[in-house]
């Protein structure tokens, strides 16, 4: 039957996108993690093929095509269709994933039509509204028209929330099934808590200090919690996490590089008071999670996915882009006990948003797809 393994062998599972930067974020970590556990407790063999600086092997299962890089350490756009499509081919995947609608997408289509397997699409983002937001309204529709002829033709799109589902929805997209990605709880953890944060800043022990993790793109509004932090004073303080930033910083915020290491964000995310986060596009934000699965509140805009993540008893949701509903939802943070706040954070984000559930439910629509009416082999998921 189309899509299964052949006889003798376990299935083999291809991930293809061209998310994969040494700046990416949530989406590296979510293959990452998610090739961690199926080596760990299933037999399926998992390949990623993404873009790289040369053609090379990677330890977490990449399989690296060499492409042009637009700018220094930016995504690499691999227009070379058809060698794409041969690299696809020469893998023998039984199902395919892809991670974004880039032009590797589309070779992965033509790739999985032409194995007989099938393709599916995980949306991490809501393309159409980034479009519009910096290209304006006109390129936004175009996108839109784009984004449905794509994700129209695979045999499922899994999508990261019920917001995305909805907005693939909107765009004409039916075959679309929610599924939230997950945490490692044992890497992001309160146990990543670290007394000396303060002191490496040269920051005073009483100051009360909130992070901010990601890139510094116009939908993730920096510039709302920079605001917010100059009206709110010396005596709170905003470690950055991300990229080089090209933009002016108030006394009380610190640029730290960015974090390659997830022991390392874990330490930050953990060892602050909480985590801000002011973007109003967001279809899940893993790292709100990761900040909750270490024990730390959120303060976030009340818009996209956000609200489905960041409930009443682990954080504050504040009325999105204006700077002072930020500072004002600061202020009521820690008015309500920071550290209760945490602790309900971090049992949510242990309850509902583990790998184990993450990668069990994405089992779950493999099955589905690869039994497309037919009785197919189906992956285990058992420990």
């Amino acid at each position: 039957p189309r899509g299964a393994p052949k006889s003798g062998r376990s299935m083999h599972l291809l991930d293809v996108t061209m998310l994969y930067a040494p700046t990416s974020g949530g989406v590296v970590r979510y293959l990452r993690a998610k090739h961690h556990w199926l080596r760990r407790y299933t037999s399926i063999r998992h390949s990623l093929l993404v873009p790289g600086v040369a053609n090379a092997c990677g330890a977490n299962g990449e399989i690296y095509l060499r492409t042009r890089a637009w700018r220094p350490h930016g995504h690499r756009w691999p227009f070379a269709a058809r060698r794409w499509v041969r690299e696809i081919r020469s893998c023998a995947p039984d199902l395919i994933e892809v991670g974004d609608a880039g032009p590797e997408a589309w070779a992965a289509l033509h790739a999985a039509r032409s194995l007989d397997v099938p393709l599916i699409a995980f949306c991490h983002s809501d393309i159409v509204k980034m479009a519009a937001r910096r290209l304006g309204t006109l390129s936004g529709a175009a996108v839109r028209l784009y984004a449905r002829e794509f994700y129209r033709r695979c045999d499922l799109v899994v999508a990261p929330s019920a917001f995305m589902c909805a907005q693939l929805n909107e765009w004409g997209v039916e075959r679309v099934v929610s599924r939230p990605l997950g945490v490692d709880t044992e890497t992001f953890s309160p146990v990543r808590r670290s007394p000396g944060l303060r002191r490496e800043l040269g920051l005073p022990s009483r100051v009360r200090l909130l992070a901010y993790a990601g890139r510094f793109s116009p939908e993730k509004n920096v510039h709302v919690l920079l605001d917010a932090f100059r009206s709110l004073g010396a005596d709170y303080h905003l470690v950055l996490a991300g990229p080089p930033a090209d933009f002016p910083l108030p006394d009380n915020v610190t640029l730290l590089p960015f974090l390659h290491s997830s022991l390392e964000l874990a330490r930050i995310l953990a060892s602050a008071d909480g985590l801000v986060h002011a973007g109003d596009q967001e279809t899940l934000a893993s790292v709100m999670i990761e900040a909750m699965a270490c024990g730390r509140g959120v303060v976030a805009a009340n818009a996209g996915a956000i609200p489905e993540i960041v409930t009443p008893p682990t954080g504050v949701l504040v009325t999105p882009g204006n700077s002072d509903a930020m500072a004002d939802g600061v202020r009521r943070f820690y008015d309500r006990d920071p550290e209760q706040l945490g602790r309900a954070a971090r049992s949510r984000a242990t309850s509902e948003y583990s790998w184990g559930t993450a990668v069990r439910g994405l089992l779950g629509h493999y099955r589905g797809s690869l039994a497309s009416g037919l009785s197919r082999p189906a992956p285990s998921a058992t420990p």
